[in-house]
């Protein structure tokens, strides 16, 4: 396709977009503060049937990526090549280039070049498909990590989310000096009338419901909770899917049936009412790798302390970087059901603590955890690599093994 005009700014996510799951929400904060530093760029992110494959809103043009091809890595080469020729357009005229995976960083780095390149991680495919496919090729796995290390070595920059991501990349051999911490944020979320079908007293779960979240552990602890009978836990799912249906299964099986409500795909307009009318929003994560030493920086945490709504969430790293234990909610030990139960059960059982906690968790989302703070921090990323994009020589990088492919250059099958 031909580009309608030349970029100066480029970023680009192996990421459906627009979504209501939290790489979205990450897009639609990142994007613009890229976009209006540089006066405008080329937003290159995955679409569907229900997305316009190209579209230009203002100096931003956008292009999605959407080949019908079933197999998630095959996908992924492919929006690695069309991304590639998508810069042989480009070429000339970028700046600073902006990328979330290893798909979209190899062809942004493997050429010669005169642009800035920022790797922003918020995981790694290396470590989360593991859990999402179970049955993936150790030889893939060693593929994408060969990637994922070429493209943290040969970019600029890398921006992560948290400490705890910060010292794995570190253990993984990327020099501190060359990581920036720039923390998820929250926009403060004033009280809201309550949804009319929302029960008087309930929990709340909001997000993605992938294995690592740890829903079914909060299944669990509720069903502990049945002599609470007018309790509710209320399930806001990002989307439905695989994992959503799995877990529908489980709860009938637990016999908590009408406890448990479902709502999918809320935009915030309708998500925050549910948010700020709950008792507690509660974020069981599971002690896996992707948590614990990968690390993450969940956004239901921080939009919970927004909206003035006690967390009560599992004790981890990334976690503690958010939440301080009995001041802004409480933390349990992961994957243990009945020490979950036991923290939501004094917790809704001393309204005054929950109050107090309440007002905590405003004050420091205001104090510590806000969006404007965390694009400042962003912004100033760009700015101190702009002066070396417009003066360094061409460089060219390659890689052995290019992306995850095959030595006759063959997409690798998941499995």
């Amino acid at each position: 396709m031909l580009l309608v005009r030349r970029p100066r700014a480029l970023y680009a996510a192996f990421d459906r977009f627009p979504t209501r799951k939290g790489a979205s929400t990450h897009i639609a904060r990142f994007a613009p503060a890229l976009f209006e530093e540089l006066g405008g760029g080329l937003l290159y992110v995955v679409g569907d049937e229900r997305l316009p494959a190209h579209q230009v809103e203002g100096d931003v043009e956008i292009v999605r990526f959407s080949a019908p091809l079933p197999n998630l890595l095959d996908r992924a080469v492919a929006f690695g090549e069309h991304l590639a020729r998508l810069l042989d357009e480009a070429e000339g005229g970028l700046e600073v280039a902006h990328f979330r995976d290893p798909w979209s960083g190899v062809p942004i780095l493997e050429r010669p070049r005169r642009y800035a390149t920022v790797y922003e991680v918020n995981a790694l495919p290396s470590v989360e498909l593991p859990d999402a496919f179970p049955s993936i090729a150790p030889r893939t796995l060693e593929k994408i990590r060969a990637a994922e290390a070429y493209c943290l070595e040969a970019c600029d920059q890398v921006v992560t989310p948290s400490r705890t991501t910060r010292d794995f990349l570190a253990r993984r051999g990327v020099s501190f000096s060359k990581i920036e911490v720039v923390p998820n944020g929250a926009d403060p979320v004033p009280p809201r009338p309550r949804p009319f079908e929302a029960p008087e007293a309930y929990l709340l779960y909001f997000g993605a419901l992938q294995p690592w979240q740890g829903v079914d552990v909060l299944f669990r602890a509720f069903a502990r909770l049945a002599d609470l009978p007018e309790l509710r836990l209320v399930v806001c799912g990002s989307a439905r899917s695989r994992n959503g249906r799995a877990l529908e299964k489980l709860a009938e099986k637990l016999g908590l049936g009408e406890r448990v409500l479902w709502r999918w795909e809320l935009p915030p307009s309708e998500l925050e009412p549910w948010l700020s009318n709950a008792y507690l929003s509660v974020a069981p994560l599971k002690a896996g790798a992707r948590n614990v030493e990968q690390g993450c920086a969940p956004l239901k945490v921080l939009e919970s302390l927004a909206a003035g709504v006690p967390v009560v969430a599992s004790d981890l790293p990334p976690v503690r970087e958010i939440v301080t234990d009995g001041v802004e909610g409480k933390l349990v030990a992961p994957d243990r059901p009945a020490e979950l139960a036991r923290a939501i059960r004094v917790l809704l059982h001393v309204p005054a603590l929950r109050e107090e906690m309440a007002a905590a968790a405003r004050a420091k989302a205001a104090r510590e955890l806000s969006w404007e703070r965390s694009i400042d921090l962003l912004r100033s990323v760009y700015r101190s690599l702009r002066p070396a994009a417009a003066t360094s020589p061409l460089t060219s990088r390659t890689v052995e093994d290019r992306h995850v492919r095959g030595t006759q250059g063959a997409p690798v099958p998941l499995a």
